[in-house]
């Protein structure tokens, strides 16, 4: 027996016709006519452009030597779609387009519609929403970020490369950007301490592993230390010499593409690890080190115009002088079954997925539907939890325990 559509009036209908019916409305919908010669396609994973146009322009082959004949198609991955905005005569598209192995710069497409024709008009209108939703997806778009420039990043070159990499990204993107450069170490601390949480989503440092440090510090110091953690994201754009918060979170150490990939982002729990030192409390992310490792980076802070050889000077020179690090360490585990921590993770990140998938189904507005803002941690509304959870296991100078006590 075959199935019938609910509201199809013939009983006798040919399915296949129906559904052949269905996929040329479909297809309608999802091209756009763009002018005399140009057709604008939402596919599978990318926008398809079928334009004419393009095969006037010249193209090389053979190590750039010979002329080629141009394509009339070119396919833009949804990822990579920044903005479209709709005027009435023109259709503005602006995307990443990649340049060298692992760098992008924006680009945009201009046609002009038909004024006449109000039809057209509302498919155009009906047809950029669909673009920005297959673009962004349940990621906010628009997003509001405070930049923090550290001018002596990259051996003094982060400025340059904000400017230039960075924010004709976030300009194109349509974020709202708020820039402020840091003056002296541990500036952002207090740029952090003093923010307001509720007028950013993003908190983007244009630097090294050193300023997310100390943004997330400063965070921490705030009186709704936990509401801060959790609502302002916190991100690396790789502008400095060591770039492990970018590789290990954007996979890249691009800037112009750990930009995309921040306007693109969506909220991600990340574990932050607690240090104490004496009276002294210490939010850490990624790792914390001791002995050689620790004193190669600390130990080589007056030699940054080294870039990141630095980091291999530095481990060379404490190698050969056999230095000596005698210290008492005592742990507690929490997890040890390799297979448990898996299952661990596996569980939370399932968490939070199911409540970003309940967000974006239940938001009303598309523009600023704030799925990133979902609250997946665990419910910590008592007063005491205000400011930052207390340490499970004590401080440094909490009594140690034998093992198995």
């Amino acid at each position: 027996m075959q199935a019938q559509h609910a509201d199809d009036g013939d009983p006798f209908a040919d399915p296949a016709q129906v559904e052949e019916e269905d996929q040329r409305t479909f297809v309608g919908e999802a091209t756009l006519n763009a002018g005399r010669n140009a057709n604008l396609t939402l596919g599978t994973d990318s926008l398809i452009v079928l334009d004419e146009s393009f095969r006037e322009q010249p193209s090389l082959n053979c190590c750039g030597l010979l002329p080629a004949k141009s394509k009339t198609t070119r396919a833009i991955p949804f990822f990579n779609i920044l903005w479209a905005s709709l005027t009435k005569i023109d259709l503005t598209i602006q995307y990443a387009t990649p340049i060298g192995k692992s760098d992008v710069q924006v680009a945009y497409m201009t046609y002009s519609l038909d004024p006449s024709s109000t039809t057209n008009a509302e498919n155009a209108k009906n047809w950029v929403a669909r673009l920005l939703d297959r673009a962004y997806g349940v990621s906010q778009r628009q997003k509001r970020i405070k930049v923090l420039i550290n001018p002596y990043g990259g051996a003094g070159k982060a400025a340059k490369w904000f400017t230039r990499d960075i924010e004709p990204i976030l300009r194109a993107a349509h974020c709202e950007v708020d820039v402020e450069r840091t003056s002296y170490m541990g500036h952002a601390v207090e740029i952090a301490e003093k923010i307001d949480i509720d007028a950013y989503d993003v908190i983007a440092s244009c630097s090294g592993d050193g300023l997310p440090h100390e943004v997330f510090n400063g965070l921490a110091k705030k009186s709704n230390a936990t509401e801060a953690l959790r609502k302002v994201a916190v991100v690396q754009l790789p502008c400095g010499t060591g770039n492990a918060m970018s590789w290990n979170l954007n996979g890249t150490k691009s800037c112009s593409m750990a930009a995309l990939v921040m306007v693109k982002g969506i909220r991600t729990p990340l574990d932050l690890v607690s240090v104490t030192q004496g009276q002294k409390r210490i939010i850490s992310f990624l790792s914390q080190a001791i002995g050689i490792v620790a004193e190669t980076d600390l130990g080589t802070d007056n030699i940054r115009w080294m870039g990141s050889a630095r980091f291999t000077y530095g481990f060379l020179v404490r190698l050969l002088g056999k230095t000596v690090y005698p210290c008492d360490i005592a742990i507690k585990t929490e997890i040890a079954d390799k297979a448990a921590i898996r299952a661990h993770y596996s569980a939370n990140v399932c968490k939070h997925h199911q409540s970003l998938k309940l967000a974006s189904t239940s938001t009303s507005d598309p523009s600023h539907g704030s799925p990133d803002n979902v609250d997946t941690s665990p419910n910590t509304s008592s007063p005491a939890s205000i400011g930052l959870p207390a340490l499970k296991y004590g401080t440094v100078q909490s009594p140690s325990h034998p093992a198995g006590h």
